[in-house]
């Protein structure tokens, strides 16, 4: 991504990021060190779509204006935000069943950030900040805390994991997915 146009829409796009996540987050989705290690996939019309790193998905971005998280972004956002910001902290009980894709259930959430609201995008996280999966808040932070049944979150995409519930990796030992 080295021209002008492709600069001024990560310029933009950084700028919506600030907006969804608070700021810091923009710079966080889409280092500018890296600019040329990503590519900005654009709808028929030139409206971006999609922004993909080598590692995979950084986010897409939707007709409403908002971004939807892929696993290298919501990894992104917790490797730059301050805990709790952006995240849902699932029980071990949960861990292998969201890795998988599937959803996170209020009664397994232990901690939440209290800023989110339904429909906002989000982090399923362990207690020590690993991702495992991303998707989109069904309940706001409070009812999650207070229910015990309910999905809290509909996750989107799930980090995976091998039958015997240990983290995929690659040949070179690196967390794959």
């Amino acid at each position: 991504m080295t021209d002008t146009t492709a600069e001024e829409t990560v310029a933009e796009l950084r700028t919506i990021a600030d907006y969804q996540f608070g700021a810091g987050a923009g710079a966080a989705l889409f280092p500018p060190d890296r600019d040329g290690e990503r590519t900005l996939h654009r709808s028929t019309g030139g409206r971006p779509r999609q922004v993909v790193a080598a590692e995979g998905r950084i986010v897409s971005f939707g007709t409403d204006g908002r971004f939807t998280l892929g696993l290298v972004g919501g990894q992104r956002l917790v490797d730059a935000l301050d805990a709790p910001a952006y995240r849902v902290v699932v029980g071990e009980e949960s861990e292998p069943f969201v890795r998988d894709g599937k959803n996170a259930f209020a009664k397994f959430v232990r901690e939440v950030d209290p800023a989110v609201r339904p429909g906002d995008e989000v982090a399923v996280v362990r207690g020590d900040d690993t991702v495992l999966a991303v998707g989109r808040a069904e309940l706001s932070a409070d009812a999650m805390a207070d229910f015990e049944t309910g999905m809290a979150v509909h996750v989107r995409e799930g980090a995976g994991a091998d039958s015997d519930g240990t983290e995929k990796t690659d040949g070179d030992g690196d967390i794959a997915g």
